[in-house]
């Protein structure tokens, strides 16, 4: 086997660089992974120039990097459903299989859990990683090494939308088309949404998320929330959504979700923002519209495999970047660019 194991090490503040690590072996019921594609995310970013998402702090060098796919290199000697050269997507986060949360099907509130990139947990932006071969997943041969990397983000929206119980037929406002965003805007409607609206302060972002399915897009630049609450109920043919899925975290778009949802609907929190938020909670309890929070996703990988091999759900129209591990710098500054929905890194 190669010794070249170049990984992407963060050690602080805008001190990312590339060096060298051992490459990992596999325990009895791992697989060490070749890797192939990483999507880069926003968070991937977030410890770069802040070395920190609140509680959890780079102290130590870590590997970045998390939306992953890539190639079986070598099995471990319990595991049973995968072996060498299987191509598979990787669900990064790893919880302890003991406890409540992940007893009753809830892993992700595991509170043992270790996801990849999350201090100081190692991500997975290096030629070679190790994962437990349950939570790798075997793609299908209609899809890419990009659409591996693809169903951790994806995993976000399904889990929003499951979170909002979206229905057929529902009208729904996503607030922020950013990737996530987008995501959630493309899984509404393949699960069935009747209408989605999307609102940003971005036309470039809006025009995509028009040619991508939404049925209308508002710029909320500039505007008051009562203008904006009316363009959206316009726009839903005098209409109230019945579910809001908020993605950006500001405080005048968790505001605007709370004004405008149906009386009985519901709100998920995806996006984060500052940990305290001025909003009028009366006007929700009141109007019994429920407020949802979403922590990163459980039980979604299978779905999200299925809605893309089937074609369900197509993820060809999201604009794209491509990078080699060698230009990890150069991606992660496009990714602050903001002018694709992934970046992504070749490795």
């Amino acid at each position: 086997m190669a010794e070249d194991n170049l990984s992407a090490v963060l050690y602080a503040v805008d001190d990312l660089r590339l060096e060298q690590v051992p490459i990992p072996k596999p325990g009895p019921k791992q697989v060490l992974v070749r890797v192939h594609t990483v999507g880069i995310c926003g968070s991937d970013v977030h410890y770069w120039t802040h070395g920190a998402i609140g509680p959890f702090v780079v102290k130590e060098p870590m590997i970045v990097g998390h939306e992953t796919s890539g190639v079986v290199s070598e099995v471990g000697s319990e595991v049973k459903h995968l072996k060498v050269g299987d191509r598979i997507a990787m669900e990064p986060g790893l919880p302890c299989k003991l406890c409540e949360h992940c007893k009753t099907g809830r892993y992700n509130l595991c509170p043992e859990m270790r996801f990849f990139a999350t201090p100081p947990v190692h991500g997975t932006l290096s030629r070679y990683v190790v994962h437990d071969a349950d939570f790798c997943f075997k793609l299908p041969d209609n899809l890419s090494f990009e659409d591996g990397a693809l169903i951790e983000p994806l995993s976000v929206a399904i889990h929003s939308c499951r979170r909002g119980n979206v229905q057929m037929g529902h009208r729904v406002l996503v607030l922020g088309a950013g990737p996530i965003g987008v995501l959630n805007l493309l899984t509404a409607k393949a699960v069935g949404a009747g209408k989605v609206i999307i609102t940003d302060l971005d036309d470039g972002r809006l025009a995509l998320a028009k040619k991508l399915g939404a049925d209308a897009t508002i710029n909320v630049r500039g505007k008051s929330l009562d203008a904006v609450k009316e363009e959206i109920i316009n726009a839903l043919d005098g209409q109230q959504p019945q579910v809001c899925i908020e993605c950006t975290g500001a405080q005048p778009s968790i505001e605007t979700a709370i004004t405008t949802t149906k009386s009985g609907g519901i709100i998920v929190l995806v996006g984060l923002g500052a940990d305290r938020v001025e909003i009028p909670i009366i006007e929700s309890a009141t109007r019994e519209v429920d407020i949802r929070g979403i922590f990163r996703y459980v039980n979604c990988y299978p779905t999200a495999i299925e809605l893309l091999s089937s074609g369900k759900l197509d993820l060809s129209g999201l604009t794209r970047a491509h990078y080699k591990l060698e230009e990890t710098l150069e991606a992660f500054k496009r990714t602050q660019k903001a002018d694709v929905i992934k970046v992504f890194i070749h490795c």
